[in-house]
C-alpha cells in the first residue's frame, strides 16, 4: 500500500483556507497514486482551537468541512483519506465533542477511531472540551490493518521507563485487536528536546509489539505554540525508514511493504541536529505564522543596543524581510553613546529602516508634570519606568499609525523575576524571545554571527544594562545570569524548593530564595505580558498557571 504523510500548516478556526491546502496536496498526492493520505490531529480545525469549540456554530462549520472533504475525496476515488478533526459525542452525558481520526474514501466515511487519552498539563486542556474515546478497534484497508490513534493515545507506556499518566496503552490494545500498521495523527508542540523524547518513545513502541509505526505532525506555528513537523516512518523493529521535513510543510511518500522490514537507520534519517540551528528556524516560524495569522505584514521594534533587542530583531528580519522591519532607538539622558550606535550598525547589518527618536524633552516634562506630587522625594524605580513608558507609548503610537504589530524584546531571565516594566518594554503583540533564558539569548546571537556580523560586536561583549539610571547594570539588581538561569529551570521547569536547590547546587540560601520569592511576586506582571513562543519545556503563559493573589 503506498500511504502519503501529509504534514501541513492549517491556521486555527479556518475551515475553508485549511480545505484549500488540502485540495492542493490532495492533487498531487493523487497523481502520484497514492492509496492513502494521513494528515495530522485536528487538521480541518487547526490545532488548538480551544474555545472556538464551545460554539455550535464552529462545530456546525467543522462538519460542513467534513462533508466537503468528502466531495473532494469523490474527485480521487483510488485515494483515502485519514483526516484529523472533531466530532460530536453521541453519549447522552459527558463532553459534547470527540477528537476524531476520520478514514474518508469515494465520498463516504469508511471508519471513525475517537482519541483516547486526552491531556491536561502544560499547554494542554484536552478534557475540558472532549470525551474519551469509549474502546478502540482496529479498521482493514487494502492488504493492512489499520490501528489508528491520535497523539497523546502514542505516548503512555504503561511498561515504559518513565512514569505514565494512564492505565491503558491504546497501541497495545490495537496490536492486540490485530492491528498490522500503526498510524498516529498528531499536534505535537515544539521545545528544545523534544523531537528526541518523541522519537525514543514511540521507537520503544514500535519495538514491544514489533508492528510499523507512521506519526504524522502538524507543523507551523498557532500563538504561542510551534509546531515541529518531523513527522516519521519506524518499521517494526522501530527504525526511521522515513522522515519528513522540520518546520516546514512536507509530503513523506512510503510504501508499506518496506516498513515490515528490520533494516537498521538510515544515518541521513537522523532526527539529531544542531539545537541552535532548530532554535532559530523554530522562533522563525512562530514569528512569520504568527504575522500572517494574524493579519499583520510589518514588525516595528524599539532598539535599545542591547542583546535582547538585536537578538529579536535579527528573527524578525529573517521571518519577515528586511523592508517589513523598523528599528527605533529612543536615547533618554542615560543611554550610552555606544548603545545608540549599536543600534544604527545593526539595523545596517540588517539592511532595516532606522530611526532615532530621542525622549529627554519629554522624560524632562514627565519629571515636571510630577515634582509636585512626587514631594521633592529620591529618584527610584518610579523615574526609572517612566522612562521605559514613554517609549512603550511612543512605539505603540507609530504601530497603530502605520498598521505595524509591535514586538516586545524582554527574554525568560528577566520576565520571571519582574525585570521589566509593565506598559514599557513589556507593551507589544507579541514576545517572541519571552522563553529563551538571558545564556540562551547570548548563545542563539553567536550561533547567529557565525556566518556572517548581524549583531554587533559590542552589543555581545558589553556588559547587560536597562540604562535607566547613571552607570546602571543588570547586576546591580539581579545575580550574575548563570546563576540565576539555573536557579530559575530548577524552580520553573522542575518545581525544586529553595532549600532543595541550595543542596543540588550549593548556592547561597539567601540568593536562592529571593530569586523564588521575585519569580512569585512577579506574576500580575507575566499575566498581563504579550504571547511568547514556547521553546523550553515549562514556558510563562497557558502553559503555566499560577495564582495571582496568593502567598507561598
Amino acid at each position: 500500500m503506498k500511504i502519503a504523510l501529509a504534514q501541513l500548516n492549517p491556521t486555527v478556526g479556518d475551515l475553508n483556507g485549511n480545505l484549500e491546502k488540502l485540495k492542493l496536496s490532495f492533487a498531487e498526492i493523487g497523481l502520484a497514486g497514492a492509496d492513502l493520505i494521513i494528515l495530522p490531529e485536528l487538521f480541518l480545525c487547526g490545532y488548538p482551537p480551544r474555545d472556538l469549540l464551545d460554539h455550535n456554530s464552529f462545530v456546525n462549520q467543522c462538519e460542513s468541512a467534513l462533508e466537503e472533504l468528502k466531495k473532494i475525496s469523490a474527485l480521487y476515488p483510488k485515494t483515502a483519506i485519514l483526516v484529523g478533526t472533531i466530532t460530536r459525542c453521541e453519549l447522552t452525558h459527558g463532553k459534547k465533542l470527540h477528537n476524531s481520526a476520520v478514514l474518508i474514501e469515494n465520498g463516504k466515511t469508511l471508519f471513525t477511531q475517537h482519541k483516547s487519552l486526552l491531556p491536561a498539563y502544560d499547554v494542554f486542556d484536552e478534557n475540558r472540551y472532549f470525551e474519551p474515546a469509549r474502546n478502540v478497534s482496529v479498521y482493514p484497508f487494502r492488504d493492512e490493518i489499520l490501528g489508528i490513534s491520535i497523539c497523546e493515545d502514542a505516548w503512555n507506556e504503561t511498561d515504559g521507563p518513565q512514569h505514565h499518566l494512564y492505565e491503558q496503552n491504546p497501541l497495545a490494545q490495537l496490536s492486540q485487536a490485530g492491528a498490522t500498521l500503526l498510524i498516529n495523527l498528531s499536534a505535537s508542540p515544539y521545545y528544545l528536546g523534544k523531537e528526541k523524547i518523541r522519537l525514543e518513545i514511540l521507537a520503544r513502541q514500535s519495538q514491544r509489539l514489533k508492528l510499523p509505526l507512521l506519526m504524522v505532525n502538524q507543523v507551523g506555528g498557532n500563538d504561542e505554540l510551534i509546531f515541529d513537523g518531523n513527522s516519521l516512518a519506524l518499521n517494526c523493529a522501530g527504525n526511521v525508514t522515513g522522515k519528513a521535513a522540520q518546520f516546514n510543510e512536507d509530503i513523506l511518500y512510503l510504501d508499506s511493504d518496506e516498513l515490515k522490514q528490520t533494516a537498521p537507520t538510515n544515518s541521513s534519517l537522523s532526527t539529531t541536529s544542531d539545537s541552535m540551528a532548530q532554535l532559530e528556524k523554530a522562533l522563525v516560524l512562530g514569528i512569520s505564522d504568527y504575522f500572517k495569522k494574524c493579519g499583520f505584514k510589518q514588525a516595528v521594534i524599539g532598539l535599545s543596543g542591547g542583546i535582547d533587542s538585536a537578538l529579536t530583531c535579527a528573527l524578525t528580519v529573517k521571518a519577515l524581510g528586511s523592508d517589513n522591519v523598523w528599528g527605533i532607538t529612543m536615547p533618554s539622558p542615560y543611554s550610552s553613546d555606544g548603545s545608540v550606535e549599536d543600534s544604527r550598525i545593526l539595523a545596517e547589518n540588517l539592511g532595516i529602516r532606522f530611526d532615532i527618536m530621542p525622549i529627554s524633552p519629554i522624560y524632562q516634562d514627565y519629571l515636571d508634570t510630577l515634582e509636585p506630587l512626587f514631594e521633592k522625594r529620591p529618584m527610584d524605580l518610579a523615574e526609572e519606568n517612566i522612562q521605559a513608558r514613554i517609549r512603550g507609548n511612543l512605539l505603540m503610537a507609530i504601530a497603530n499609525k502605520f498598521g505595524r504589530l509591535l514586538l516586545a524584546t524582554g527574554n525568560k531571565s528577566e520576565m520571571a523575576v519582574g525585570y521589566c516594566t509593565l506598559y514599557g518594554d513589556m507593551s507589544g503583540g507579541l514576545a517572541p524571545i519571552s522563553d529563551l533564558p538571558k545564556g540562551l539569548v547570548y548563545a542563539l546571537s553567536h550561533y547567529i554571527n557565525q556566518e556572517k556580523i548581524i549583531i554587533p560586536p559590542a552589543t555581545l561583549s558589553k556588559e547587560p544594562s536597562a540604562e535607566l539610571r547613571p552607570d546602571q547594570k543588570d547586576q546591580d539588581s539581579l545575580p550574575p545570569y548563570d546563576l540565576l538561569d539555573k536557579v530559575l529551570a530548577l524552580y520553573i521547569d522542575e518545581c525544586l524548593d529553595a532549600a532543595t536547590i541550595t543542596d543540588q547546587e550549593k548556592f547561597p540560601l539567601e540568593t536562592v530564595s529571593e530569586i523564588i520569592a521575585s519569580v512569585n511576586r512577579n506574576e500580575y506582571k507575566r499575566r498581563q505580558a504579550p504571547p511568547g513562543l514556547k521553546v523550553t519545556s515549562k514556558a510563562f503563559g497557558s502553559g503555566r498557571r499560577m495564582p495571582i493573589a496568593a502567598r507561598f
